[in-house]
């Protein structure tokens, strides 16, 4: 099977090429090397999910991809530095590939950050998955999976959070593209027989992850002796889920989608334990063997209180089956985060 994976450099997706390739299918690989974070991880992101051990001595960005994209080709997988606002650029490579699926993961991600920039947001999430969509429509291409996430769901009164909740009322504009990209989704399956899987991740961990998201952060902060950012009094919860499970979650969808025609549905990737902020600092405070020092702040704007996944659907559907709690999963990221800072 050939895949086409947008976002491919990034956390998810460089763990995703990795399984898809060790299963011997080929890949390839749209990013865009954004500057949300360095895109010197993104490089090392995709040397390693290609199984490439190199020594890559970084210079100027535009000449270091250049570079990537010429170690990194192979028979089996091809990478290219590609915005998906750019319709006519990702059609060529469409034009140029055998694509049975799209696994479509690039984002512009992040609450916060949406709330000071929300057309640059709609422009990515929204334009780009419509420009994915349309060229499926064009070449053909009647699988499609979808990165949604737990954010459609705000601030959900019922606990736990399943498929078939109102999620009407997204409270940050990241939330609100990633809710109507679902629906841009259910027009392309209805009108054009595209098979469509949305997966709505809940906060995704482990290694590689995004060094701005909290757990990264905070391993990175305490380490160090500094202050973390504590907002609000430690409450507040989140659905972890580690990588292993979500890649996990990925592939069955895939294979679901390949073996099922007619079909369109939205699923639940999350491992059913919350977790609050509280617990999180001490499990990655008793992970190091160090104290947190903590700067108490006042709740974000667009920071949902609680997530808590209803994976009923997932387990039954496509047989998913989350098997790492969240203490080991800390553990496992720790030891990899001092790792690779030595």
């Amino acid at each position: 099977m050939i895949y086409l994976v947008t976002g491919g450099s990034g956390f998810i997706g460089s763990h995703l090429i990795e399984q898809l390739l060790r299963n011997g299918h080929s890949v390839i690989n749209i990013d865009n090397f954004d500057n949300f974070y360095s895109y010197q991880i993104k490089i090392k992101n995709t040397l390693e999910s290609i199984g490439i051990n190199s020594d890559f001595q970084f210079s100027d960005k535009e000449e270091d991809i250049k570079r990537l994209i010429k170690i990194s080709h192979s028979d089996q997988y091809s990478l290219y530095y590609q915005d998906i606002r750019d319709k006519e650029g990702i059609e060529n490579i469409f034009r140029n590939h055998n694509i049975d699926m799209v696994i479509h993961l690039a984002a512009l991600a992040g609450v916060r950050p949406s709330i000071e920039r929300p057309l640059e947001y709609e422009e990515v999430n929204i334009r780009g998955t419509m420009n994915l969509l349309d060229l499926c429509k064009t070449f053909n291409i009647t699988k499609f999976i979808c990165a949604s996430s737990s954010s459609v769901y705000g601030n959900n009164e019922k606990i736990p959070f399943s498929e078939t909740d109102n999620v009407d009322y997204p409270i940050s504009p990241y939330a609100a593209t990633k809710k109507c990209s679902e629906l841009l989704g259910h027009v392309y399956h209805s009108l054009y027989r595209i098979d469509m899987i949305q997966l709505r991740f809940f906060t995704v961990y482990g290694p590689r992850q995004r060094p701005d998201l909290a757990i990264h952060k905070f391993t990175k902060l305490i380490s160090e002796g500094m202050e973390i950012p504590f907002y609000g009094d430690g409450n507040t919860a989140r659905d972890y889920t580690y990588i292993d499970d979500i890649i996990d979650g990925i592939t069955k969808s895939v294979l679901y989608l390949e073996k099922h025609s007619g079909v369109y549905e939205i699923i639940n990737l999350g491992e059913n334990q919350v977790i609050t902020l509280s617990e999180m600092v001490a499990a990655i405070e008793d992970a190091l063997g160090m104290t947190a020092l903590k700067k108490n702040l006042p709740m974000q704007p667009g920071d949902v209180t609680k997530t808590n996944a209803d994976i009923t659907k997932a387990k039954a559907l496509i047989g998913y089956q989350p098997d790492t709690n969240f203490q080991n999963g800390i553990k496992k990221f720790v030891e990899w985060f001092l790792r690779k800072r030595h």
